[in-house]
């Protein structure tokens, strides 16, 4: 156990290094509202809590209590309610009603992530935060703290550790996922066995992707262990004993792509007839081999550059759902560094970004099923241009090409622009509407978008087909009825 005065005698815990060692960090805090600080090399953790009520979380830039700080206060005021503070000042910038989150006498899991300054916290399993800001003037954030008061004493187990290694051992680690894709560097000389589930434990129904197989000649997709195996491709080579390869793993409605982490280019490709949910990923070597991973989920360290971002928040286009970010800037504020291509007032520019990473002054101008902003993107596709989304959560872009929504982690993003949009239909194309790429045919590409499912989705709009492409749930959808952006 975690002794509660180390922050009174200044002595800071040591950081796990490896979760092969399968031991999650574990505190006591007593009915006092005093933070036990531990360092933090990621944008997320995941906790389990044994509390009554009043599970307090600071995120700061130093191992003591003071500012700049975000408190999240989960089952407060009687266990009835959970806010985010920043400074420790009132009022509460986000306050949500959660009765009976926590229990005395049962652990109780959830997850608090930051990135790009939106500080949010949710449940063990969930993907979607419970409660949710952005913070128009972040901070880097390189140290967490937990404490219980207000009446209640609470045990907690945190998990630690980016760098891991794994034995030459078939048997596979177990953590949760909270969003549809992995990035993941491994080292080691064959055999990267990476599992998706929907329960920490290697039962069915289970995807497993195995990259470097068969004395590093070949990798697969299996679906429950079964063969004969859904995808197999010869990948000789792709694995080294002495250098981190990089991969990535999406998944989306079923259908999973592996891609080379360095070029993008996927590799292996399988769509699910029967999807299941996906909240745990395993990884495991063996067949001799030994390995050493990195694995992340898209949320930026807070050893990474802080980007500066534009000098006026950008106008909202939609409503966001309670607990998700009001209309905010998602950059950072200021001024835009030197050389960072700036759009005079009425014009727009491309911006090269990658694995998610929203450039500053884009403006969000559609929304997820989950609430989530999206962003107006485009990528290169099979000789063409093309005009989509962008999640940032899922760290890639999304465009519409040959009856198929493509996942592309390279990307530009459109910066500035009027952000104005003309309801049409067919191939009537009002004057003044913003060209944003091109066919492989050399048509002009138009930026569209279409209310869909509860989603307001962005996509292309072609007009000799006479209809707005969209990608959703793994497919390109067409409709006639759309939204256009003008320049």
């Amino acid at each position: 156990m975690v002794n509660c005065n180390n922050l009174a005698n200044n002595r800071l815990p040591t950081v796990l290094n490896s979760w092969a060692q399968q031991a999650p960090r574990d505190l006591q805090t007593e009915d006092k509202l005093q933070y036990n600080f531990f360092p933090v090399t990621s944008g997320s953790i995941q906790f389990r809590v044994r509390a009554p009520n009043d599970a307090h979380i600071a995120l700061t830039t130093g191992p003591q209590e003071s500012d700049p700080m975000y408190e999240i206060f989960i089952g407060g005021w009687g266990n009835t309610k959970s806010v985010i503070r920043r400074n420790r000042t009132k009022p509460d910038k986000v306050e949500i009603e959660t009765p009976n989150v926590l229990n005395g006498g049962e652990f109780r899991g959830f997850w608090v992530r930051w990135d790009g300054g939106v500080v949010s916290a949710g449940r063990e399993n969930e993907a979607l935060p419970f409660i949710s800001w952005q913070d128009p003037d972040p901070f880097p954030v390189s140290f967490i703290g937990f404490c219980t008061g207000w009446g209640a004493s609470g045990t907690w187990k945190v998990e630690d550790g980016q760098e891991f290694s794994t034995p030459d051992k078939i048997e596979y680690l177990f953590r949760p996922v909270m969003n549809g894709m992995l990035e993941l560097e491994f080292r080691g000389p064959h055999d990267c066995h990476v599992c998706l589930t929907r329960a920490p434990a290697d039962v069915d129904p289970v995807y497993e992707i195995m990259i470097g197989g068969w004395q590093n000649t070949q990798s697969v997709i299996r679906h429950n262990r079964a063969k004969p195996d859904k995808v197999t491709a010869p990948t000789p080579g792709i694995a080294d004993p002495n250098e981190f390869k990089k991969f990535l793993i999406q998944w989306n409605n079923g259908r999973l792509l592996v891609r080379d982490g360095a070029t993008g280019q996927t590799f292996m490709e399988w769509t699910d007839p029967a999807p299941f949910p996906v909240t745990h990923f395993g990884v495991r070597t063996g067949w001799g081999a030994r390995g050493q991973w990195r694995i992340k989920h898209f949320w930026r360290s807070p050893t990474d550059p802080q980007p500066l971002g534009p000098s006026a928040p950008p106008a909202a286009l939609y409503a966001a759902p309670p607990g998700y970010p009001n209309a905010q800037p998602s950059g950072y504020p200021g001024v835009p560094p030197p050389g960072y291509p700036r759009a005079p007032p009425g014009n727009a520019v491309w911006v090269d970004s990658s694995n998610g990473q929203v450039p500053p002054g884009a403006n969000p101008a559609g929304r997820d099923v989950s609430g989530e902003e999206l962003f107006i993107a485009r990528a290169q596709h099979e000789g063409a241009m093309l005009p989509g989304k962008l999640a940032r959560s899922h760290g890639m872009a999304y465009v519409p090409w040959g009856g198929q929504e493509h996942g592309k982690p390279q990307y530009q993003v459109l910066v500035g622009g009027s952000n104005r949009w003309v309801p049409t239909s067919g191939a009537n194309l009002p004057p003044g509407a913003l060209p944003a790429g091109e066919s492989e045919d050399g048509e002009p590409l138009y930026v569209g978008r279409v209310n869909h499912e509860g989603s307001l989705t962005i996509g292309k709009v072609q007009q000799s087909h006479g209809v707005c492409y969209i990608p959703y749930g793994g497919q390109e959808l067409g409709f006639q009825e759309y939204e256009l952006l003008m320049s």
